[in-house]
């Protein structure tokens, strides 16, 4: 049974997640995640199921070791972990929500001790061929809370049965097993070479609860490679003026 734990969530664009452990209760998080801790906190860093569990981990795209803080102290003790980038914290209680929720490989942040945390295959080839964020997929399972992190806004969906949504591939964060989920072709010539919106679309069809991000973290680092590109001289921080500015005076 998982550790019944209590959280309060700062932030508004950068979040963190504060957990009040009460003694001998315990959260697992990513590595690297933890803001701070306060005195009494212990942590613990191992493969949380011998080795074989910490491969598994590595191939859904997180770390080999996980971390737990454990309150050993005779108070009720406070532990925070903050977003790796910008965007919103998602509490999830897994018994409101069936029990199990899928999420994209990088989209784990932090959970109640008890909550098994696996990997899960996409069943269709085309999901595991074109699926953008990847088609493995962390599975989250339990009695108690956790944690997925999603870049820029979250928007929640519940479709109906048989409910049809197409959406971005990196836009997919987290979806109950209810949903069925496929990669498809976007299709039109035109659509291909001039839609920019790549080739492949996550085709989702309902009943279940759908969670999508509005800056995935990789669109983000293209801007900022794409940026870079153009150089990182202050006159080309003013926009398009500063950009035409340069080719005018004839800087490289």
């Amino acid at each position: 049974m998982a550790h019944d734990i209590d959280y309060k969530i700062y932030g508004d664009d950068m979040q963190a997640v504060e957990i009040e452990l009460d003694p001998n209760e315990a959260v697992r998080a990513e590595i690297g995640a933890m803001l701070y801790m306060e005195d009494g906190i212990e942590m613990q860093t191992g493969t949380e199921g011998g080795i074989f569990a910490g491969l598994k981990r590595i191939v859904s795209g997180e770390n080999f070791f996980i971390t737990s803080f454990l309150n050993s102290g005779v108070g009720k003790r406070n532990v925070t972990f903050a977003a790796p980038y910008p965007g919103k914290i998602i509490p999830l209680n897994l018994p409101e929500v069936g029990g199990t929720f899928l999420c994209q490989r990088d989209g784990f942040l932090c959970a109640a001790q008890g909550v098994d945390i696996s990997i899960e295959f996409t069943k269709r080839i085309g999901a595991g061929l074109f699926g953008g964020e990847g088609f493995i997929l962390q599975r989250l399972s339990g009695d108690g809370k956790v944690f997925i992190h999603a870049g820029g806004t979250v928007i929640r969906k519940e479709l109906k049965a048989n409910e049809h949504l197409r959406v971005d591939t990196g836009c997919l964060v987290a979806f109950q097993p209810t949903v069925d989920y496929d990669i498809k072709f976007i299709g039109g010539f035109k659509n291909v070479l001039f839609g920019g919106e790549g080739l492949f679309y996550a085709s989702l069809t309902g009943p279940g609860i759908v969670y999508l991000q509005t800056l995935p973290f990789s669109r983000l680092a293209d801007r900022i490679i794409s940026a870079s590109r153009w150089g990182g001289r202050k006159e080309e921080s003013h926009g398009i003026g500063g950009l035409l500015g340069g080719f005018i005076s004839g800087k490289d």
